[in-house]
């Protein structure tokens, strides 16, 4: 198996939709990516898939590996970049070692992971049996490993290929949950005098609401809540609010319509919040940007009441974000957080919708920490429901593949790997809930700016990775 096969597998890979939710049309490529190859293979109810090499001659002995990653991509684009991830290609370009899309996230979260276990199966080298599994929806619940039957695979042994930092092996990860929030609000009319001015941050960098928690980028969503809760005392009424994406990336832009009786004066307020931005985030987020324009809608926006802004805005500026414990044990690995992902109001709507994600390595400290998301929320009215919650899953220092694993990273590369634990989520918690006793590593290529665009993969960490997964799995034994 040679990198460039995997490479050349992933550009085709990045042609096909495969949004988490509507992973259909790849789920139905890899099916007959099997049949092409005369390889068995048996799709679950949910959308997961299992295509299985069996043993070569002389190696039925040999324990069988289940190759894990996860069919669907985080679709996250730039703001006035169309592109409609349901059936355009990504776009991409090779540039300084790296490949990188430029408007759009990649893919190559868990895309090359695929693309690693196709080429693995394809290559004609003598192994024991090898099953890759392909699940469905990791990126927005784990629906897939959530809903697999016991016994769908069989092998013992999971290397799951689904991390981002080349030299360094996996062997445990935070577990996460889903906090979302409904507040059902009043609109009025507009009163005499009121105009509408829009509002926009952004340039954020965003990133992954796990990797990229500790890095303190700015959030979009908290950002523009902190200048609309210093102006409510000057009348400001919020009419609509926009910003953030996904559950596990942190939010990169934020727009707000308000009705305020002097424009000019909010202009400038929100010019001068901007400088203060530049400042605080110079080095994280150098390109933050806010801009102010005034609206002449054909007929006036009814705001929210002065009493319904109020509660959103300052639930919202009150709700924690970030980094909100670190490990006794492991050095430098973040244990609890909590992301303030999204909301959306629109112009005419009587319900703000608020999706937050916590996760944690201990189970009690995840769950405090969403109830405390909820305790801010519902002391402003808000309805709050708790979803989608996965598993952590806890290390094991003397796990059969992590030695195996290790001696194959000293033998190829002369030194020694990281092993670490990691604060995202990963879907071995769920697996090793349905197998128990399951041994389990995760390693991949270098990946920057996962879960927002400019994600992109470094080519040099691909050879790297993609010679020390035919080395392990080659030699397994």
């Amino acid at each position: 198996m040679d990198a460039k096969r995997v490479l050349d597998i992933f550009k085709e890979i990045t042609a096909i939709p495969r949004e988490s939710g509507h992973e259909g049309p790849f789920t139905d490529w890899l099916c007959h990516w099997a049949e092409a190859h005369l390889f068995a293979y048996k799709r679950d109810a949910t959308g997961n898939v299992l295509i299985v090499r069996d043993a070569a001659p002389g190696k039925e002995n040999v324990p069988a590996i289940v190759l894990q990653s996860h069919q669907d991509m985080v679709c996250e684009k730039n703001a006035g970049v169309k592109h409609d991830f349901r059936k355009d290609p990504i776009r991409y370009v090779i540039e300084d070692g790296w490949m990188i899309s430029k408007d759009t996230t990649l893919g190559a979260d868990d895309g090359i992971g695929v693309a690693a276990s196709l080429a693995l199966l394809e290559d004609d080298a003598p192994t024991g049996r090898i099953e890759c599994l392909f699940t469905i929806s990791e990126e927005t619940g784990m629906d897939g490993a959530e809903a697999m039957e016991k016994g769908f695979f069989d092998a013992k042994t999971l290397i799951n290929l689904d991390s981002e930092d080349e030299g360094q092996l996996f062997i445990g990860c935070a577990g996460g949950l889903n906090t979302n929030i409904r507040f059902r609000l009043a609109r009025t009319d507009a009163r005499p005098g009121e105009r509408f001015v829009r509002c926009t941050l952004s340039g954020g960098i965003g990133g992954h609401s796990g990797d990229d928690i500790n890095k303190d980028r700015a959030n979009a969503v908290q950002l523009m809540s902190r200048f609309l809760c210093s102006r409510l005392e000057d009348g400001l009424r919020v009419v609509s609010m926009n910003g953030g994406g996904k559950p596990n990336a942190i939010a990169r832009e934020c727009e707000a319509v308000v009705a305020v009786n002097d424009p000019a004066a909010l202009s400038k307020a929100f010019k001068a919040f901007g400088a203060d931005l530049k400042e605080e985030f110079h080095n994280t987020d150098p390109d933050l940007k806010c801009k102010a324009e005034e609206l002449k809608p054909s007929k006036p926006f009814r705001p929210l009441s002065e009493a319904s802004g109020k509660r959103l805005v300052r639930a919202l500026f009150a709700c924690p974000h970030g980094v909100q414990a670190m490990s006794q044990d492991i050095p430098g690995l973040v244990q609890t957080s909590t992301n303030l992902a999204s909301i959306r109001l629109s112009e005419t709507a009587g319900v703000a919708v608020i999706v937050t994600s916590q996760r944690s390595s201990a189970t009690s400290e995840r769950r405090a920490m969403a109830a405390r998301v909820r305790a801010n929320f519902e002391a402003a009215g808000a309805k709050v429901r708790h979803m989608y919650e996965y598993p952590g899953w806890n290390p094991d220092m003397n796990s059969h593949v992590l030695a195996r694993t290790v001696e194959a990273y000293r033998k190829l590369f002369s030194t020694e790997p990281e092993v670490k634990a990691i604060h995202a989520g990963l879907e071995c918690g769920l697996f090793l809930q349905k197998f128990p006793g399951l041994d389990m590593i995760s390693f991949g290529p270098t990946l920057r700016g996962v879960h927002a665009p400019g994600e992109k993969m470094e080519l040099a960490s691909l050879d790297k990775f993609v010679a020390l997964l035919d080395e392990v799995v080659r030699n397994y034994e």
